[in-house]
């Protein structure tokens, strides 16, 4: 029997304006949804934040959606990671993007560059309307059939709204209230008693190196690397420390109480004196640098379920995980990408959603639980358990194919291993396959 009236397309509210939710949006509109709005608590959306690596395979969905060249002007490919024992020592270096054989580069990038690339596409594409700032989800219910029932406050105004979307989508963060109505109880997000220290810092092009460096022990880490091309000689380089709590915490301080907290430099920089790895001095970069942000190490637990109804968690509200292996704002790009394809190949809504949830949530869980145990960065501790003291060669501490199934098993666990990655999105869809509300 043919339609004789077009059928009213499904209304979706997505909670949280950052890249899970933004990328959300303009993946359901290139799938041929149309009636999609953006919630963000912020009051504005701002280029601000330190730095992210995106790995290929979420390079790859945001090339499907246009954006790459966007983010090719103001990122930097890629093209090294070199593992390093903190005693100077070289573990491994890898090939990166490209050089590694994708089809696609690794890209370091600012968040708020990302960020303000996928808000101006939502507005250009879907309308100024579409995005709305300075909005938060307050309860989250559910109507009969599983409807979402969601009650928003302007976070000026005060004023209070009650929605009955019918899609819910959570991707507001590993704080989200979305997923505490989900899963009432839960509590704070689990601390594994590291804090981690993030910043920018400006410096001359020849003092930054033109990789990015993983270094340690089993104690502490650093992670720097440039972020942009050079500009006047100089590079703007993104560094990112991790180191017990009771380190440089005074017994009763509050260290999980205010996240992103700034703080001076000065609190963490003497325990990185002397990291100096083929030129590049952490400690010199961070005497460059304007302060740095606080933050506890924490996840989330994995869930059995991500799907209630028609309400549903993507990015860190679904599956926040430690700061290991490039993979949090790289998962969330992906979840989005599959979200939109799942919702608008199958036949029902609730078909879509829980097909993207038996796609994602497994794999998902596995990668959190990998990261708790180190994922790639495991091989620093290792060479630190057998050569405390440093080395001169690695393989007479780690065998070269000990490293590589090490990689390669982190690599088949997140799905971005080369070969997966080249055979192209599987989250491609023709537009005129919605299915209706």
């Amino acid at each position: 029997m043919l339609r004789t009236q077009p059928q009213p397309q499904p209304r979706i509210l997505i909670a949280g304006g950052g890249i899970a939710g933004l990328t959300a949006a303009l993946s359901l509109h290139a799938a041929g949804f149309e009636e999609i709005t953006v919630i963000e608590a912020a009051r504005e959306i701002q280029p601000v934040g330190a730095g992210l690596n995106i790995m290929p395979n979420a390079v790859r969905e945001l090339d499907a959606l246009g954006l790459l060249e966007r983010l090719d002007a103001t990122a930097v490919r890629t093209r090294e990671l070199r593992y390093y024992h903190r005693s100077g020592g070289l573990i491994s270096r890898e090939a990166r993007g490209l050089g590694a054989g994708y089809r696609w580069p690794q890209l370091s990038v600012q968040r708020g560059d990302l960020q303000m690339a996928l808000a101006d596409a939502v507005r250009a594409r879907l309308g100024e309307q579409s995005l709305v700032p300075g909005v938060r989800v307050t309860a989250v219910g559910q109507l009969p059939g599983g409807k979402p029932r969601v009650e928003l406050r302007h976070r000026d105004e005060g004023a209070l709204a009650s929605l009955a979307p019918d899609v819910l989508i959570g991707a507001d963060g590993i704080r989200s209230v979305v997923r505490a109505a989900l899963v009432p109880g839960e509590g704070e997000p689990p601390w594994n008693g590291m804090l981690v220290w993030r910043g920018t810092s400006w410096m001359d092009a020849d003092r930054a190196g033109t990789f990015m460096l993983i270094a340690g022990d089993n104690r502490q880490k650093a992670v720097v690397y440039p972020m942009a091309e050079p500009e006047g000689g100089r590079v703007l380089v993104n560094w990112a420390l991790a180191l017990p709590a009771e380190a440089v915490a005074d017994p009763g301080d509050d260290v999980r109480g205010d996240w992103n907290r700034p703080v001076p430099v000065t609190k963490f920089l003497h325990h990185y004196e002397g990291w100096v790895f083929d030129g590049v001095d952490v400690a010199e970069i961070l005497r460059a640098a304007d302060g740095a942000y606080e933050y506890p190490m924490v996840d989330r637990e994995p869930l059995a379920r991500w799907t209630h109804g028609r309400t549903t968690l993507i990015g860190d509200a679904a599956h926040a995980m430690y700061p290991i292996g490039s993979n949090g704002a790289t998962q969330s790009i992906v979840d989005a990408r599959a979200l939109a394809h799942a919702l608008a190949t199958c036949d029902t809504t609730d078909e879509g959603l829980a097909a993207y949830e038996n796609d994602r949530r497994p794999a998902m869980s596995q990668l959190q639980l990998s990261n708790r145990q180190l994922g790639p960065e495991v091989v620093i501790n290792l060479a630190h358990e057998r050569a405390p003291g440093g080395f001169t060669d690695i393989n007479d501490v780690i065998p070269a194919e000990e490293l590589d199934a090490i990689a390669a098993r982190y690599a088949a666990t997140g799905a971005f291993d080369a070969a997966a990655v080249n055979q192209g999105s599987p989250y491609d869809v023709v537009r005129d396959r919605v299915p209706a509300a």
